[in-house]
């Protein structure tokens, strides 16, 4: 039994936001944390929004709707843990209460040299005591012990808090837990680790309107079962999938049925992976068409709904297909970003603006604007039919052989003269108006760029997804490729070129590209590590060895700095991270994915530079090492991160705990411990990740999630199931898989049954549940 935790952030809109430029207006942008970790900004905080996950769970289907700025109060804004040990011991007159003050981890850098200067402060009936203040560190250690009297019965409570020491200014808090005296009387003793809390005992002061945030948050926490329980729905699911339409329960229809419009796109995606996982998924969207188009009787509504059909056939090209949509896209539309030509084809939105020179300027008329635009988007438009004729070989084959398939079914049901290009309306609607065109619009939600457009380039993708023949028409009319040089490539299979294309390559399973993270080009980083004796430098890189990853310096070479980084461009495969000089150069192998023992996050203090990660492995005799990589911003920092943990999740040796700084001198800079082999002073996060649309696939969760669904329709499909039964025992519900047997929808809510007494055993020896966690959203 696993347990699954996932939240889905989507920002939409802010509104009535105040000004904060000299302008009257802002430039706003948010800024996501979890679980009280602040992300210290240099710029105008305008408010947050923060959501519990008690709130959260409210909302089973997710959070919707608009939440009230409030504002940002520097005492609120904390994070990290404590370890602490509270004990109640005999005395000479009264019980004592003793408080071992041990260690913090992971505490707000509150000093601009991106570090704090923190201090304890206990706090019990009148009493304080502090400890030693241990300066430029996040990782502090204190192994100090304070008592105090306890008076039995006594009400008080025992506070701790976290302070950042500063010469000049106020201390700075650093977050506080407080206990309860009477529990720890009863307890006798309590030793861990605890999360701090923020100050709210001030109150808050009223400010004037700070603007709204329009969200979409959801949190899903799953308990996965072994694989072994969720056996029986997926082969259920299979074998109906496998009968096709002529199944004798058609559970898949009844799945559709029963499926609500606002978690269709969510069942559709978890459908597909469940059978992509099985090699079923051309066979499943296969008997989806067949249900489309039984119940379709005017051409012209054809996969026009958001039906099942639509979107599990969106959530195949993004699974199967996205690989192919980069190489085919990607250097067009990074061509559009980096010219930023003014192009716009209304008359009237053209803005006529001075060209010449050698003040000969004079205004560009209404028709050489039309014109130039035309051009590029000529020019643009040709380039990318060109690369989609290129692609042939390209196309994965679960996917050319799924369109081929859907060709062949819409020409089955329409085959008369007049709907002769219906097939090839049918492919290109998914093709082309469902995943090319949305991807040239919108690039950065197709993971085509880093960044959204701005206004300019904005406009000139969406003319270049709508326009068909520029030189001809004015208008924007919707893109729809007719029967041309590409399309006859994808369907037919006539040719020698034509047969190549429509090959399936094998069996379906393992052609969708989920051997782990694969990406490469355009992200650049750089990396600084130590070399071992010896060795020296290869390619501008140094290494770090020792017991535990510690720091081993070229002889007069003095600490890392930043400088010490060089540009390098690194790409990620299903094997190592490599590296290479340039885009185009051989690439070097610097780290086997199988040596990764973890890859974490760098202090800012430690290179005097911000979004740096560290990869710590053992190389090929076993030695530990380390390497440290820079990204360009925090997102990419944070898919690095997320990609590296994702192939390395099932390594040997995962490391526990880590140090976030360097061995530097004499000592760790986080936690100036001077052992270099000394245990990480801060836990390891290796099942943090992003969720991607390369992820490798998850059975066990599809399967839960399919089973979560349908337990929530249950009541509906008992309901159809007792239409459907003929006899006396209408109404009766199936016992035993006996009764059940040859009845597939009586086998599924047999299913379910067993499923939910397998999740009630499971809770009954469950661990006690994590506390309630922070999502905030900084504007």
């Amino acid at each position: 039994m696993a347990k699954r935790s996932s939240l889905s952030i989507r920002i939409v809109e802010g509104k009535n936001l105040p000004a904060k430029d000299i302008t009257g207006s802002s430039d706003p942008y948010c800024i996501v944390k979890v679980d009280n970790e602040p992300i210290i900004s240099r710029d105008d905080v305008i408010g947050k929004v923060c959501l519990t996950r008690d709130t959260l769970a409210t909302h089973p289907k997710g959070f919707s709707g608009w939440a009230r700025l409030m504002e940002v109060d520097p005492d609120e804004e904390v994070q990290g843990e404590i370890h602490l040990r509270l004990e109640v011991v005999p005395g000479t007159r009264a019980c004592r209460l003793r408080c071992s003050v041990l260690e913090a981890r992971d505490l707000a850098p509150k000093d601009r040299n991106g570090a704090s200067d923190p201090f304890v402060r206990v706090r019990y009936n009148g009493r304080m005591q502090e400890t030693s203040i241990v300066k430029k560190s996040c990782y502090p250690r204190w192994n100090e012990t304070f008592e105090f009297e306890l008076e039995e019965g006594a009400a008080e409570a025992l506070c701790v808090e976290a302070w950042d020491w500063d010469l000049v200014s106020r201390n700075d808090f650093l977050g506080k837990v407080v206990f309860n005296v009477q529990r720890l009387w009863a307890a006798q003793q309590e030793e861990g680790w605890f999360r701090l809390q923020p100050d709210q005992s001030k109150r808050r002061r009223e400010e004037g309107n700070l603007g709204s945030l329009q969200l979409e948050v959801r949190l899903r926490d799953e308990t996965v079962l072994p694989s072994g329980c969720y056996q029986p729905l997926v082969q259920l699911l299979c074998r109906e999938v496998k009968l096709g339409t002529q199944g004798p329960g058609q559970l898949i229809p009844l799945i559709e049925e029963t499926t609500s419009t606002e978690c269709r796109q969510d069942v559709a995606t978890t459908l597909l992976k469940l059978f992509l996982g099985q090699g079923l998924a051309k066979d499943f969207l296969d008997l989806l068409f067949q249900l489309e188009l039984g119940r379709t009787n005017e051409a012209n509504t054809l996969f026009r709904s958001n039906s099942l059909a639509s979107k599990s056939m969106e959530s195949f090209l993004k699974v199967a297909g996205m690989r192919y949509l980069h190489g085919v896209l990607g250097p067009i539309i990074d061509k559009v970003f980096e010219e930023k030509k003014y192009v716009e084809l209304d008359p009237s939105k053209v803005e006529v603006k001075d060209v010449g020179c050698s003040g000969l300027h004079r205004p560009q008329t209404e028709a050489e604007v039309l014109e130039q635009s035309a051009q590029t988007l000529r020019s643009h438009l040709g380039a990318l039919l060109s690369a989609l004729t290129r692609s042939v070989r390209a196309c994965p084959a679960v996917v050319r052989a799924t369109f081929r398939q859907l060709f062949r079914r819409v020409r089955e049901r329409f085959p008369s003269a007049q709907d002769e290009n219906l097939p090839f309306i049918a492919v290109t609607s998914f093709l082309c108006l469902r995943f090319i065109s949305p991807a040239i619009m919108a690039p950065k939600l197709f993971h085509l760029r880093e960044r959204h457009a701005d206004a300019r380039t904005s406009r000139t993708l969406l003319l270049l997804a709508k326009v068909r023949d520029c030189g001809r028409r004015r208008e924007m009319p919707r893109w729809v490729l007719n029967k041309g040089p590409y399309l006859d490539c994808v369907v037919f299979p006539t040719g020698s070129r034509k047969a190549s294309w429509l090959a399936t390559g094998g069996p379906e399973r393992g052609q969708h590209g989920h051997a782990g993270f694969q990406g490469q080009g355009g992200v650049d980083g750089t990396t600084a590590t130590h070399s071992a004796p010896g060795r020296g430098p290869a390619k501008g890189l140094h290494h770090q060895t020792g017991g535990h990853p510690g720091e081993r310096g070229i002889k007069g070479k003095g600490p890392l700095m930043s400088s010490s980084f060089k540009k390098l461009y690194f790409s990620l495969t299903t094997e190592a991270l490599s590296f290479a000089k340039t885009p185009s150069s051989k690439k070097s192998t610097l780290i086997k994915l199988a040596n990764i023992r973890a890859a974490e996050k760098v202090e800012e203090k430690s290179f005097s530079s911000s979004h740096v990660m560290q990869v710590i492995y053992t190389d090929d005799v076993g030695r530990p090492q380390t390497a440290y990589l820079q990204c360009k911003c925090v997102n990419e920092l944070n898919q690095w991160l997320s990609a590296l943990r994702k192939v390395s999740i099932n390594n040997t040796g995962l490391l526990r705990s880590y140090h976030p700084g360097v061995f530097r001198g004499d000592k760790w800079s986080c936690c100036h411990q001077r052992d270099k082999t000394d245990l990480g002073c801060d836990k390891t996060r290796s099942r943090v990740t992003l969720q991607e649309w390369n992820d490798p696939l998850d059975h066990d969760l599809e399967a839960q999630l399919i089973y979560r669904h349908l337990l929530g329709v249950e009541a509906t499909l008992r309901e159809k199931h007792q239409q459907l039964r003929a006899g006396p025992k209408t109404g009766a519900v199936p016992t035993g898989p006996g009764e059940a047997l040859g009845d597939p929808l009586a086998q599924l809510l047999q299913v379910l049954q067993d499923l939910r007494e397998a999740h009630r055993a499971s809770l009954a020896g469950s661990p006690r549940s994590e506390p309630s966690r922070l999502l905030e959203l900084q504007t």
